[in-house]
C-alpha cells in the first residue's frame, strides 16, 4: 500500500500545490500544516493523522479510499457504474454509523462482570435486601446501558412484566419519577415496584397497594432499566 505516491500523485493529477493544500487542512483542523508536512507525507517520512488523510481524500475527491491506496475492489463494484458505486458508499456510510454492523474489539466482546444479588427482592412479600450477599456473573452487550447491578425477583406481584426467578437490572439512584419501576426498601423490607403517589404499586392487579407514610422508612435503591 503505497499511501505516500498515492498521496503524490492526487495532488499533481487535481493541479494542487503543497502550499495550498496545507492552507486547506488549517482552515478545516483548527490546527497550523505546514507545506514541509504535506511534503514528508509524499516521500513517506511521516504519515498524515486520520482526520488529516480523511479530509484529503475529499480534497482530492477520493470515492472509494480502499481501491485507490490499496488496489482492493469488489468484483461487484467494478460492475456498477458511477451512480451504483455512490449509492455503495452511501450504504456503507449508513452501516458504519450502526454499532450492530461494526466489527467490536477483543475488549467490547470480553464479557464483564455485574453483581447479581443473591438474597431475592421480593416481589410479593418484601424481603430486606442484603447488600453484602451477591454473586458476580457474566454479562454482555445484551445488559441495558446504565445498569449498575442486577437482582433477581421473587414472587408474581410484577407479573407478566416481570415473573419469579427473573434477574432484571437496576440502575443506582436515590429517586425515580412517578409510574417508574424501582427498588425500594420500605421499613426494612425491600420491594420490586411502581412508584405510585404515596404508595407502592404492583403489576399484578390481585395484590393491594402498599401505602408509604410520613413516618416511615423509606428509601429508594434504583430504577429498573431491564
Amino acid at each position: 500500500m503505497d499511501i505516500a505516491g498515492t498521496l503524490a500523485r492526487l495532488r499533481k493529477k487535481h493541479g494542487i500545490m503543497q502550499t495550498a493544500v496545507a492552507e486547506y487542512l488549517a482552515e478545516h483542523t483548527g490546527k497550523v500544516v505546514t507545506k514541509k508536512a504535506v511534503s514528508h507525507w509524499e516521500r513517506g517520512e511521516t504519515l498524515p493523522s486520520i482526520p488529516q488523510f480523511l479530509l484529503l481524500c475529499d480534497l482530492y475527491q477520493v470515492e472509494d479510499i480502499r481501491f485507490e491506496f490499496a488496489g482492493i475492489e469488489s468484483k461487484h463494484i467494478t460492475r456498477l457504474n458511477r451512480i451504483g458505486k455512490d449509492r455503495v458508499n452511501e450504504y456503507a456510510t449508513m452501516l458504519a454509523r450502526n454499532p450492530l454492523f461494526c466489527e467490536q474489539s477483543e475488549a467490547q466482546r470480553r464479557p464483564q462482570t455485574m453483581k447479581l444479588f443473591d438474597l431475592p427482592v421480593s416481589a410479593g412479600t418484601g424481603l430486606f435486601l442484603d447488600s453484602d450477599t451477591y454473586e458476580e456473573i457474566e454479562v454482555d452487550e445484551s445488559v441495558p446501558e446504565g445498569a449498575d447491578f442486577a437482582l433477581r425477583i421473587s414472587g408474581d406481584s410484577m407479573t407478566p412484566r416481570y415473573i419469579d426467578r427473573q434477574i432484571v437490572f437496576i440502575h443506582q439512584q436515590e429517586q425515580v419519577e412517578l409510574g417508574e419501576i424501582g427498588i425500594f426498601v420500605l421499613n426494612e423490607e425491600s420491594y420490586c415496584k411502581k412508584l405510585g403517589q404515596g404508595k407502592l404499586i404492583s403489576i399484578n392487579t390481585q395484590y393491594d397497594p402498599i401505602a408509604i407514610h410520613e413516618y416511615d422508612s423509606f428509601t429508594v435503591l434504583g430504577k429498573v432499566v431491564g
